[in-house]
């Protein structure tokens, strides 16, 4: 490890936090989740904190019962068009699915947020393992897992050509000679794919960045091939020390066999940390928190998940024996493999394993001390097993502001992360070169 590295950190934000019982605490909001004040709040604190970026998960779908925890969820490249509107540097990261979207509408819709933020636009690329979701979209069934990585990746191809269709020196503005760009710097995609025809170009001039920064949240063998192969930040859920240092130096071994170099791709775990000015406050928000989760919900959310008949789990007792398999299932594999595994290494109880994935889904929850936050994230950074962390606040606005407001000094002082922004976009804040134009870079090269 060098020693000028710096970690990044990104805001992972959602209504009332992360936990699926915040909503319910005193002071929170339950109608926060179409709240546009809420989430500009929620930017301005993760700016005043100088993180790299924050994000916005979406589904284009319901997000399981009503009852459980707020659903509604805004369109997340318009909310974030809101937070640019209040926010200069840090970055503005929507989930978008290559399964339910068209490569042109998606491009445009990127470019725009880009221009729109002065080039603070980030892209978290999902296949979405989700049945409701096909069945909004004209299918019966899901899509199988290997079907929907190969339409990801020519639908990112498209993208790609799409946003490099406009070269740099595009728009020349000449009013003397009333030409306003030339024809000849702006050019047609011309894709004919398995999955895909699209003519081009598109309907909007080459954005800040060149295209927004790409962000991947999948973790099967398909997923890390897909990330190696695009991403320059991955979002991921891992829960121990080992895990994470083994995901960790197989995606970058992949991306270098893809002739990237590691360390333009960047890998976030998640962190759900519980905050206290003591350890035994932080372990009573955190307990307080799981008495709010209610069990009827959970308990089929888990069993669905599982791929499980409703009453197949009981509450205080361990995960059945005959599972399914991660081959056998075509929605989350990953995340699949995450849960059970928790499960079967804690020997944990139905009730205690809804517990843990109330915080964070899988995520690695801990609640400690402000100093003692900084000393796991330190820990696991400079061990070999990520370059950051994905903050997932248990409850917001609270959890966000005792981390910038307590975590993020520890780790200034500590030298691991910066004080200042370091440039004007998003890709300055990953310390990743500009994305040039390639036509004009083979001009250059010839």
């Amino acid at each position: 490890m060098t020693a000028h590295r710096k970690l990044h950190l990104n805001a992972f934000i959602m209504e009332s936090g992360h936990h699926e019982g915040a909503w319910r605490l005193p002071g929170s909001d339950p109608h926060a989740t179409v709240d546009v004040a809420h989430f500009q709040n929620l930017a301005r604190i993760a700016e005043r904190g100088k993180l790299d970026s924050l994000f916005l998960a979406d589904s284009p779908s319901l997000w399981g019962s009503v009852g459980r925890r707020p659903a509604a969820v805004l369109e997340p490249t318009i909310l974030l068009t809101a937070l640019a509107t209040v926010t200069e540097h840090i970055g503005l990261i929507a989930t978008m699915s290559t399964t339910y979207n068209e490569p042109f509408n998606l491009a445009r819709r990127f470019a725009s947020l880009d221009h729109v933020s002065r080039g603070r636009a980030g892209w978290n690329i999902v296949t979405t393992a989700d049945l409701a979701a096909a069945r909004n979209f004209n299918l019966e069934v899901l899509p199988n897992h290997s079907d929907r990585y190969a339409r990801a990746a020519e639908f990112v191809d498209v993208a790609l050509k799409l946003w490099d269709g406009w070269d740099e020196d595009a728009i020349v503005g000449d009013k003397e000679h009333g030409v306003w760009a030339s024809d000849d710097r702006v050019h047609a995609a011309d894709h004919v794919g398995e999955h895909f025809r699209v003519a081009g170009p598109l309907n909007v001039s080459r954005s800040p960045q060149g295209r927004p920064l790409l962000v991947q949240a999948g973790s099967s063998e398909d997923g890390k091939d897909f990330a190696a192969r695009y991403a320059e930040a991955v979002f991921t859920a891992q829960q121990t020390l080992a895990d994470l240092q083994a995901f960790y130096a197989d995606v970058k071994a992949r991306a270098v066999g893809f002739g990237r170099d590691p360390d333009t791709i960047k890998i976030l775990p998640g962190i759900v940390p519980a905050i206290g000015s003591t350890e035994a406050e932080a372990k009573e928000l955190e307990a307080e928190l799981d008495r709010l989760i209610n069990p009827v919900y959970a308990v089929r959310q888990l069993e669905e998940a599982l791929r499980l008949r409703p009453g197949d789990l009981a509450l205080d007792r361990p995960l059945p024996a005959d599972l399914p398999t991660e081959d056998e299932i075509e929605g989350a594999k990953s995340r699949y493999t995450l849960i059970v595994e928790l499960a079967r290494r804690e020997n944990l109880t139905v009730r205690q394993l809804i517990g843990r994935l109330g915080g964070g889904r899988g995520h690695w929850t801990f609640a400690g001390t402000p100093e003692q936050v900084a000393d796991v994230i330190q820990h696991r950074f400079s061990n070999g097993a990520a370059d950051g962390f994905n903050i997932m606040a248990p409850v917001l606005p609270r959890g966000l502001e005792d981390f910038v407001d307590h975590v993020v000094p520890i780790l200034q002082r500590r030298g691991l992360f910066r004080t200042e922004y370091e440039g004007a976009n998003l890709r300055d804040n990953y310390g990743l070169a500009p994305v040039r134009s390639q036509r004009l870079l083979q001009g250059a090269a010839s």
